[in-house]
């Protein structure tokens, strides 16, 4: 079993930054890609990005390329999400997920659903006001 949990959620002003945390509990954290979603009330969760397993590839929504940075340092078993310029429509709960499958990775990161992901986080708030 992979546990979740994520951090450093809050309210910030539109253009500040904050970066979240989700530190990984169980399984071996280096086998697994990693993503982040992001959900709204009465919306679908959204994917955000993915960095996989080796931490050499990540992916971004459109709606966030250029903005947010996805790391991971596999020795903290730690992944991360830097927040740059945000927005209020950034406003949203995120989450932190572990992929369905060990050591997988390539072309289906750029665009996952989240049957994709098989491990999930709590999630944290992130408010951004105007």
């Amino acid at each position: 079993q992979v546990q979740l949990v994520e951090s450093g959620g809050g309210s910030v002003q539109a253009g500040g930054a904050l970066r979240l945390s989700c530190t990984v509990s169980g399984r071996t954290f280096s086998a697994y890609s990693m993503g982040w979603f992001r959900q709204t009330p009465g919306n679908e969760r959204e994917f955000v990005g993915a960095i996989s397993y080796a931490g050499v590839n990540t992916y971004y929504a459109d709606s966030v390329q250029g903005r947010f940075t996805i790391s991971r340092d596999n020795a903290k078993k730690t992944l991360y999400l830097q927040m740059d310029s945000l927005k209020p429509e950034d406003t949203a709960v995120y989450y932190c997920a572990a992929a369905a499958k060990t050591f997988s990775a390539g072309s289906w990161l750029r665009s996952p659903g989240r049957n994709d992901f098989g491990f999930w986080g709590q999630g944290t708030q992130v408010t951004v006001s105007s």
